[in-house]
């Protein structure tokens, strides 16, 4: 999806490097939701292998993102043109949103999420995360950690397209889980972990679906940043990477079968149909996956 050229962009809002101390990491954009108590591996050992071909990663010291954002992301034509920019602008579209869309709906206040953006290896509050253990959010100091080179590993390892708003909604998916946070949700993941109908899958399916809603209210008018109309082949393009990363299509690639007892996101197909639901609906009450009945079937809530 792309941005309006004159969009005034807040490079500000965006930092890099990362904080200290470990913690617990729930919800992984494009792995598995696992109990992160040492190193933040959102795809779980098979998500790994399946990235870095079994083999394991250098993670001597930290690189960041370089500290030129700000004379690089000034406006909408710089996000339409650059990874980093365009990460920039979609967390100012979100918070735009949210600011403005979950007080009416909930009566609770938005606070906004912090952003860190990295490249290669990174400290952060909830242990030591990289491009192979996937963008996440860290409850422990409400942040989200992302690898923009992750992009380029969804291209070449999971053959989805990640283009503009594939790659915004990997920002959305995180940013849900922040929403996660503020409404006392979030924890339902780590109180049950696993299975395909955990409230870890539960828990990511309904990110999927915050993301949906951010993208159909993204390009209404008002704020510094705006959108331009979602074409088809953006819309798609989102949604091949939904599925991509089901858990049932990662297992397969990894070992040749899928383990639903093992379910930490969802499958493809239900991945697709969740941010699908939310961004026809823009609805949050049609993104309550802890009532859905059926998780194939997002309208069929109890």
């Amino acid at each position: 999806m792309s941005f309006n050229d004159n969009s005034q962009l807040n490079s500000g809002r965006v930092s890099s490097g990362g904080g200290g101390g470990r913690g617990i990491a729930v919800g992984g954009g494009l792995g598995g939701v696992v109990l992160l108590l040492i190193a933040g591996l959102f795809f779980g050992q098979d998500g790994i292998d399946a990235l870095t071909g079994g083999g394991t990663q250098d993670t001597d010291g930290t690189q960041q993102v370089d500290s030129g954002l700000a004379d690089r992301c000034r406006t909408g034509a710089d996000a339409n043109t650059d990874t980093s920019c365009r990460m920039v602008a979609t967390v100012q579209s979100l918070d735009q949103f949210w600011g403005d869309y979950l007080p009416r709906a909930t009566g609770k206040q938005y606070t906004e999420p912090g952003v860190v953006l990295f490249t290669g290896t990174d400290n952060t509050s909830c242990g030591q995360a990289s491009s192979a253990t996937g963008p996440f959010y860290c409850p422990s100091d409400s942040t989200v950690y992302l690898d923009t080179g992750f992009f380029e590993e969804m291209r070449t390892q999971f053959g989805a397209d990640a283009d503009a708003l594939a790659q915004e909604y990997v920002m959305a998916h995180e940013v849900g889980h922040h929403i996660q946070d503020l409404q006392g949700t979030l924890g339902r993941a780590q109180q049950d972990p696993s299975g395909a109908n955990s409230g870890a899958v539960r828990t990511e399916l309904q990110a999927d679906c915050y993301a949906g809603m951010w993208a159909h209210h993204a390009t209404e008018s008002g704020g510094a940043v705006q959108l331009q109309p979602i074409t088809r082949a953006q819309l798609s393009d989102a949604i091949e990477a939904a599925g991509a990363i089901g858990d049932d299509r990662i297992q397969e690639a990894a070992r040749g079968r899928a383990n639903p007892e093992s379910f930490t996101h969802g499958t493809a197909a239900q991945r697709q149909a969740w941010f699908l639901t939310g961004y026809q609906t823009g609805d949050l009450t049609a993104c309550n996956t802890f009532s859905a009945r059926n998780l194939n079937h997002p309208d069929a809530l109890s």
